[in-house]
């Protein structure tokens, strides 16, 4: 039983801590699995038992994200049944088993299925998590919370090239995907004995006690029907379609538009890189170290980013982030000498990754507690089909012998994200109802305009 009479515990960030923690150890496994596939290609393409084209590497890698397509938009109606932490577990254990479908795999159509099993598991771990540490963060830490969780997916995909380069020419590239079983070895134990669930969750089901105490815990303001969120079918069809009340209806198209064109640069650069700078006349080596070089740059941005959205606000950012992308993509489609071009990799890196971040947070701050999962669950959702276009649509450029074109295509993707975030604040007012006559005026936007 919860005391109600015990004074609440401050709610700063490092209660919440443990909860990052852990979130941040599931996604640096996220990060390894999505980016394993693009740190082996180029030695699987030099496989001639395997029969990896170009075309077919695309083809493969739009699998890997349609996964990811399903399970984003199926896991909230689960995570209804199960919940948030079972639902993460769940995850895991998916994509591990899906790393070690790829690593047996003798033909590309089991090795396709492993990665599309990877990807169901990995679409549901990222929103997850988000959602998770957006709900225990204090909010006007939020911008910098959600930066500092998302470190670990690049930290993930620097430790997946790493593998690539250590282990893929010395013992083969099966031997990467065995590594991806580790995240049900490592992170499945750890979230099981520590990981929270969530008090809105908590209390949905009907479990107001220990939602109290786990608020109590992380100096949580206790839940309330309000922002708990609905359980079942209907409860999840009317949380979608809240997300289009006055307040949002533009905002909603806005940030999936936003989002698409993120994930399709993050899950385009992550599967393409080390191949078409291989195409641009960079050695193999280097080609598979640019996919290192441009995640450091992806951790720098988001420290650096995550603050100063918490200052001028997360669209701001994410507005002038996308613009600075289209640039790097369109340098590097020239060919630099070497120095100079793992420079303009590591800050497009800075850039790159840190937008799509900011998209995330943004979304946070538009919509209520009762929306806030539903809206990441289908930003990101929605926004995978990006990460299935993006692949498949540089696989089709590769297999004509248009590699460079990709970077083109990379560069319009920035420009129309940076548009999409820029109208957000213009959607917001256009929603906001109008105040009465002598009424104040209305809060900013937490999202920031």
């Amino acid at each position: 039983m919860t005391n109600p009479l015990a004074p609440p515990r401050p709610h700063t960030l490092r209660p919440v801590l443990p909860v990052l923690t852990l979130c941040w150890v599931a996604v640096f496994f996220d990060g390894m699995d999505v980016t394993i596939y693009g740190a082996v290609m180029p030695y699987m393409l030099d496989d001639p038992g395997l029969g990896l084209t170009p075309a077919t590497a695309g083809t493969i890698g739009s699998w890997t994200t349609f996964g990811m397509l399903i399970g984003a938009l199926t896991a909230g109606t689960i995570t209804d049944w199960l919940g948030r932490r079972p639902m993460l577990v769940a995850s895991i254990v998916l994509f591990s088993a899906g790393s070690a479908v790829c690593a047996l795999a003798g033909d590309l159509v089991l090795f396709g299925a492993g990665r599309f099993v990877s990807g169901l598991g990995l679409g549901g771990l990222m929103p997850l998590c988000l959602a998770m540490v957006l709900e225990f963060a204090p909010p006007r830490r939020a911008a910098v919370t959600t930066g500092l969780l998302m470190t670990s997916y690049h930290v993930g995909g620097m430790a997946a090239t790493g593998l690539g380069l250590g282990l893929a020419p010395v013992a083969g590239w099966r031997w990467v995907f065995w590594a991806g079983v580790l995240p049900a070895v490592v992170a499945v134990p750890l979230l099981l004995a520590l990981l929270p669930e969530s008090p809105g969750v908590l209390l949905a089901r009907g479990r107001r006690e220990q939602a109290h105490a786990v608020a109590d815990r992380y100096g949580l303001a206790r839940p309330t029907p309000v922002v708990a969120p609905s359980a079942g079918a209907r409860g999840r069809v009317a949380a979608v379609r809240a997300l289009f009340r006055a307040e949002s209806r533009w905002v909603t198209p806005l940030l999936w538009a936003a989002s698409f064109c993120g994930l399709l640069l993050v899950y385009g650069v992550a599967t393409w890189l080390p191949t078409m700078m291989r195409a641009s006349g960079y050695g193999l080596d280097s080609s598979v170290a640019f996919l290192m070089v441009i995640n450091a740059g992806g951790i720098v941005g988001l420290l650096v980013s995550g603050r100063l959205a918490d200052r001028y606000g997360p669209l701001r950012i994410a507005a002038i982030w996308f613009v600075l992308t289209a640039a790097g993509a369109l340098l590097l489609k020239a060919h630099l000498p070497l120095g100079v071009t793992y420079v303009v990799v590591a800050v497009t890196g800075v850039w790159l990754f840190s937008a799509q971040v900011m998209v995330y947070a943004a979304t946070g701050g538009v919509y209520r507690d009762a929306e806030r999962a539903a809206g990441l669950g289908l930003v990101t959702g929605v926004g995978r089909i990006g990460a299935v276009v993006g692949p498949w649509l540089v696989g089709a450029l590769a297999a004509a012998g248009n590699q460079s074109w990709g970077f083109t295509t990379f560069a319009v993707a920035g420009i129309v994200g940076a548009v999409a975030v820029a109208l957000v604040p213009l959607a917001t007012r256009i929603g906001r109802p109008a105040a009465p006559v002598g009424a104040p005026p209305a809060a900013t936007a937490a999202v920031g305009e």
